[in-house]
């Protein structure tokens, strides 16, 4: 259900000119979605999903942000698997109109479960294969790639040991 101020508030019409806060917003979440290796696109609509007064349809984000239909899709499908944006209900409209979820808890926490979790253990299972393949080295390089395999292992061991204590802090 939408309060009074998400629905009294007009829309600004397609094509126009994103204001200053959207600006500020947009780029804001561009960076931070860059950091976590995201395209500049899914920053550019959460951005403006974080700052708009009312839902926007997928293509009220393509016509503001000026970004293409397939940029729109994979970046609204990419947000709404972590839990970022939802679709919600429009009396009278068809068409899905989304919203930013503001739950930063679960946004970090889906992103930890379903993308450092896994990397973490495809480099575990690499580590793996690098030391099964040390016994191809001559004994003065085996020993200082052991060393740092060793080392890799001790960063791992402790990627997994924290992330049970970020989402607790995050619950």
């Amino acid at each position: 259900m939408l309060s009074d101020s998400q629905t009294s508030q007009p829309l600004p019409a397609k094509g126009s000119k994103l204001g200053p806060i959207e600006m500020e917003a947009i780029e804001m979440f561009i960076n931070f979605f860059r950091l976590l290796g995201l395209p500049k696109s899914i920053g550019e609509i959460y951005g403006l999903l974080f700052v708009s007064p009312r839902p926007l349809t997928m293509d009220d984000l393509m016509h503001r942000l000026n970004i293409s239909l397939g940029a729109a899709s994979q970046g609204l499908k990419t947000l709404r698997s972590f839990g970022a944006v939802k679709a919600v209900y429009s009396p009278g409209e068809r068409r899905d109109h989304f919203v930013a979820d503001l739950e930063l808890s679960r946004f970090a926490s889906t992103f930890l479960k379903e993308q450092i979790l896994p990397r973490i253990e495809q480099a575990g299972q690499r580590a793996e294969r690098m030391e099964a393949a040390l016994a191809s080295l001559p004994d003065a390089e085996r020993q200082v790639t052991r060393a740092r395999i060793n080392e890799l292992r001790r960063w791992l061991d402790r990627g997994r040991s924290m992330l049970p204590v970020a989402l607790k802090l995050l619950a």
